[in-house]
This record gives structure tokens, C-alpha cells and sequence, in this order.
């Protein structure tokens, strides 16, 4: 037990250096100065070209969704995930070492091109994001929590992050194990995740692009604004659109959706009325017996 505690302790500490280390010494691989410097230019891009013209530039919510942007990158790990997620990995692995297996991974992709590594890395990861956020969809116990994303009632790019801390744990859980059998390792997801965290701002801002013939393989705003339409037709009433990054899965699997230009549809979803506005509510919500 006492190797699990000096584990759960070291990865608070760890993440609170690694995080006053990216405050204070900005650097490429610097996810805090990323985060702002793609926010600022997204943020810009709906300043000059609206598609919602009347929608303001300090939108409804908008601090709040500033809130949970930073809270959901940053703080989460440094007071809830970091050192909990070390014991479970510890304790995942110290299990797999009973049975015989030290080592997960299954495919040896570190002779591959890098282009092709980054590639794989995308796809894969974006396929396990568009099938877990199904199930956020479907599973009722699991739409508690994703209700808080859908509460945004006008789109802009910081709606992108606001979420409900569990989501990480589900995302991440899922993620775990596939990722960990090709071996990928931290700097080369670094590439990933500046890249899909580009796409989803984008995806959440208020711009009227669709990036064309590419509109079939990118998520985009035009497509996504559907996904938070508040009124769906009754035989898709657990969602659309369930892309992150790719909107290829969804025409694949035949859940894209996008009956006209979306620009003016109202967001939210059915029962918002009974949850609650303010943002410690929102949080705890999910966890009360009210929460249906």
C-alpha cells in the first residue's frame, strides 16, 4: 500500500512542477501557452467573420466556458486526476505482471515513418473518441455528465472544453489500452493533441465554414452546430454528429446529419429547464439523485 500512496503523492507533485514549469518557461511543447495562443486566434476569426452576426463577442457564458477550458486542461489534473490515474496504471500493471505480461505493447510501429506513426496515432485515437462519445449519448448514466457540454446555448470556440471532469476519466479509461499497445509515447501525442484541440475549437466557433469536398473527412462548424441542435428528428433522438476531429466516421456509419444550414438553430437539449445555470451546480448534478 505504501508504494501506492508514494505514487498517488509523487503525481500531484510531478504535475503541479510540470505545470508552474509550463507557466513560467514557455517552450514549442508548451500545452498552456498552445492552449491560449489557438484560443486568442479562433476567438479572432469569430470577430472578423461572424456567421451569427448578432452574437456578441463575450457571448452568453463565455467566462464560464473560459472556466472550464482551463479547469478541464489544467486544474483537473492537478487536484483530482493525476495522482488517482498513476495508482490505477500502477495497479493495472502490477495485476498484468501476475499473470505474466510486463509489456503491452502488441504492434512495434517506432520503425515507421514519423509522418505515418502521427497518422496512425490520429485516426486511431479520433475512431475511440467518436465511439465513446456515442456511448456518452446512449448510456443514461454516462449523458448526466455530457449534459453539461450540451447546455452551451450560443457556440463559440471556448464551448469546445466545457465538460464535465468525468468525461476525462471515460475518454482516457477507454483510451488506455489501445493506445498503449502500439507504445506512442508523450511527445508524439503532444502533436496529436495541439492538432484536435485546433480542429475542436474550430468546431464549437462562430464561423460558417464547412471546408468544402474536405467537409466529409474533417469535422467542421456547419456539421457540428447540428450536434448541439436542441431539437432532433425522433429517430435520432440520442444524437449526430458524433465526430471530434473526423467527420468520416459519421458518414461511414451513417450518423451524419445536416438537413440545411444550421446557422440559427436553437441549442441545448430536451429537459435543459430542469439543470441548473450556475457552475458548482452543474458540476455536482450528474451526481444527484435528481439527475436524470
Amino acid at each position: 500500500m505504501q508504494k501506492y500512496w508514494d505514487t498517488f503523492i509523487q503525481g500531484y507533485s510531478n504535475y503541479a512542477n510540470y505545470l508552474w514549469n509550463e507557466i513560467t518557461n514557455p517552450h514549442w511543447h508548451n500545452y498552456f501557452y498552445w492552449l491560449i495562443a489557438l484560443s486568442l486566434i479562433v476567438w479572432t476569426l469569430e470577430l472578423i467573420a461572424p456567421w451569427r452576426k448578432n452574437q456578441k463577442a463575450f457571448r452568453k457564458d463565455f467566462w464560464k466556458d473560459v472556466f472550464y477550458m482551463f479547469f478541464n486542461f489544467f486544474l483537473f489534473s492537478l487536484i483530482i486526476y493525476n495522482g488517482v490515474s498513476d495508482v490505477f496504471v500502477n495497479l493495472f500493471n502490477d495485476a498484468l505482471e501476475t499473470i505474466g505480461i510486463s509489456n503491452l505493447v502488441a504492434i512495434e510501429i517506432d520503425s515507421w515513418p514519423v509522418p505515418i506513426q502521427l497518422i496512425t496515432m490520429f485516426v486511431l485515437a479520433d475512431f475511440i473518441q467518436w465511439n465513446t462519445h456515442r456511448l456518452l449519448h446512449t448510456v443514461p448514466w454516462l449523458w448526466n455528465f455530457h449534459k453539461v457540454h450540451h447546455s452551451v446555448k450560443e457556440m463559440g470556440f471556448a464551448a469546445h472544453l466545457r465538460f464535465h471532469w468525468m468525461e476525462t476519466i471515460v475518454y482516457k479509461s477507454i483510451q488506455y489500452l489501445p493506445l498503449a499497445m502500439i507504445g506512442f509515447g508523450l511527445e508524439d501525442f503532444f502533436i496529436v493533441h495541439i492538432i484536435a484541440i485546433t480542429i475542436g475549437h474550430l468546431n464549437h466557433a462562430n464561423l460558417g465554414w464547412d471546408y468544402g469536398v474536405f467537409k466529409y473527412v474533417l469535422n467542421n462548424p456547419k456539421m457540428h452546430i447540428w450536434h448541439h441542435a436542441k431539437i432532433l428528428p425522433q429517430e435520432r433522438q440520442t444524437g449526430v454528429n458524433f465526430g471530434l476531429s473526423l467527420s468520416i466516421w459519421d458518414y461511414l456509419f451513417k450518423t451524419a446529419y445536416i438537413p440545411h444550414n444550421g446557422r440559427d438553430e436553437e441549442l441545448g437539449f430536451s429537459g435543459e429547464d430542469q439543470f441548473p445555470e450556475n457552475l458548482g451546480a452543474q458540476l455536482i448534478y450528474p451526481i444527484q439523485p435528481k439527475g436524470k
